[in-house]
């Protein structure tokens, strides 16, 4: 068995075609879809990049336990399991979070790995002189945060190196997994995971893609929006659009690539592909920009998959409304290397019964960030609480890794640290538990933090758009209900249930 798993981040799934979408050109998510099963109630876990990251390593929440962190020693991880079932695994990507301080002991999970560089706050190529006053005149201040600290100029450094098409990280992380899938196409027993950092911010795309979304916007390069609420003119929003829509595009065109291949090759017969991402982005729904600070609507928590499998094949171009979301990935992809006996600790479900019918495999989703709202969808209701207190909580962070996001913990983080072996998924480990400090660099941290901070109810079935609060004590309290239970499943710290004014499951 060969699976290729392709993850995009930050996919909005409103901008595509196949879920909807009229506002950007994605012609081969589109033609995946008639041949995959595309899922229509897809959702995240733990927010934002690389939380959701261990969950596709693990196959279990860990916002309620800790912040973005790396992998820890006791994470079962599905490629390591793999590797041990000689399954080879080759992960190629842009994702330069990998290669922070608090994303190392992922890519050293796969068989091997490729990083292509230059996206985002990469710090890649030796600039020391960065001419500022210039570069003030050509971006929009969104783009460096009107401050001179050096992170906030480095992307725009970097963009100073990429000229051509070829040379933009998300087209080199597609050329690399053709020529991956050119020398192996023959071999057996393989996963390859293309990731791309786009469409994530920057929005930045070649330029034959972004000249399929003309705006009537004058002014300095606008294609970073900064995570707040919108004051932008509707040129400037129009404009932002535009550069998230082209590099949709550009994304859709490359993975058409990986589709050519399948055809030229004939890999459907005995090759999976599946095409998901890590979170969405708010566009200006809500008028809001980017994640992380305001509630988690559907334009973030609610994502796309798809998927195909050679003998699910006969069910291409059907859609699915079970519930899943990012947990249940781990399992599946064990699944289909033939690894059934996942580990204990492993809160997914493998979708591979809901790719031959529309089977149910869970009743609710939880979803979340560290410090932030937790969040619950049965597919029909969301139900959004906040802690009782967001400015003062009673939060620990349990790691044996402490680093967070671009650095390691500060002394002073450890102070009242303690260890705890209260966790059975610590397999007997002891782990440290430290108190959460408000001055941790933990998200959000663009732009400020969470705002809206009002426990909600929707009903997706009458207000899609989440725009009208539903006053419902008995769903509401039937999903209060449910999100303990799972938060008991997930073996919740019990501070936890104090901090959202939840009753303890004891």
């Amino acid at each position: 068995m060969r699976t290729v798993f392709v993850l995009m981040d930050s996919l909005n799934r409103r901008a595509m075609e196949c879920y909807g979408g009229k506002w950007a050109k994605t012609p081969n998510f589109t033609r995946f879809s008639e041949r995959a099963v595309t899922f229509d109630n897809h959702y995240t876990g733990s927010l934002p990049c690389m939380p959701a990251r261990r969950e596709l390593h693990t196959g279990r929440l860990n916002f309620l336990h800790r912040s973005w962190g790396p992998m820890e020693p006791y994470d079962d991880s599905a490629t390591e399991i793999l590797k041990r079932r000689d399954v080879y695994s080759h992960m190629i990507t842009d994702h330069y979070h990998y290669f922070e301080d608090g994303g190392w002991s992922y890519h050293t999970r796969y068989s091997s790995w490729e990083n292509m560089r230059g996206q985002e706050w990469d710090p890649w190529k030796g600039l020391v002189d960065w001419p500022l006053d210039e570069w003030r005149e050509t971006y929009h201040h969104f783009a460096h945060g009107e401050t001179d600290r050096a992170k906030r100029w480095r992307h725009i450094a970097n963009r100073q190196f990429i000229r051509e098409e070829e040379d933009f990280p998300a087209v080199q992380c597609f050329k690399h997994g053709l020529e991956f899938l050119e020398r192996n196409k023959k071999a057996d027993d393989w996963m390859l995971q293309i990731e791309t950092f786009s469409p994530h911010e920057p929005f930045i795309a070649p330029q034959r893609f972004r000249d399929m979304y003309p705006t009537d916007y004058q002014g300095p390069i606008l294609d970073w929006p900064r995570y707040k609420r919108v004051e932008e003119t509707p040129e400037q929003i129009a404009e932002i659009r535009a550069n998230y829509a082209a590099m949709m595009t550009m994304c859709d065109e490359y993975f058409g690539q990986i589709l050519d291949f399948f055809d030229a090759n004939d890999m459907w017969k005995d090759t999976a592909l599946v095409l998901t991402t890590d979170h969405g982005f708010m566009l200006s729904e809500h008028d809001w920009w980017g994640k992380n600070r305001m509630p988690y609507y559907d334009e973030v928590a609610h994502i796309p998959l798809m998927v195909y499998h050679p003998d699910h094949a006969d069910k291409g171009g059907e859609r699915r409304s079970s519930l899943t979301q990012t947990i249940d990935l781990m399992p599946t992809l064990l699944d289909f290397h033939g690894e059934t006996d996942v580990p204990s600790d492993v809160e997914g479900r493998s979708i591979r019964p809901v790719l031959e019918s529309d089977q149910p495999i869970r009743d609710a989703a939880l979803y979340g960030m560290f410090g932030g709202p937790i969040d619950i969808t049965d597919g029909r209701y969301t139900y959004f609480r906040y802690p009782v207190d967001v400015e003062n909580q009673e939060i620990n962070e349990y790691t044996l890794m402490p680093a967070h996001q671009g650095s390691l913990f500060k002394i002073h983080e450890f102070e009242g640290a303690e260890l705890t072996t209260e966790f059975k998924f610590s397999k007997g480990a002891p782990i440290l538990k430290l108190p959460g400090h408000k001055d941790a660099e933990r998200p959000p941290v663009q732009g400020g933090g969470i705002a809206d901070c009002v426990n909600v109810l929707y009903d997706l079935q009458t207000d899609p758009g989440q725009t009208t609060p539903l006053d419902d004590p008995e769903v509401e309290a039937r999903l209060i209900a449910r999100m303990v239970e799972m938060m008991a499943e997930n073996e919740a710290p019990p501070e936890a249930y104090r901090r959202y004014g939840l009753p303890s499951p004891e």
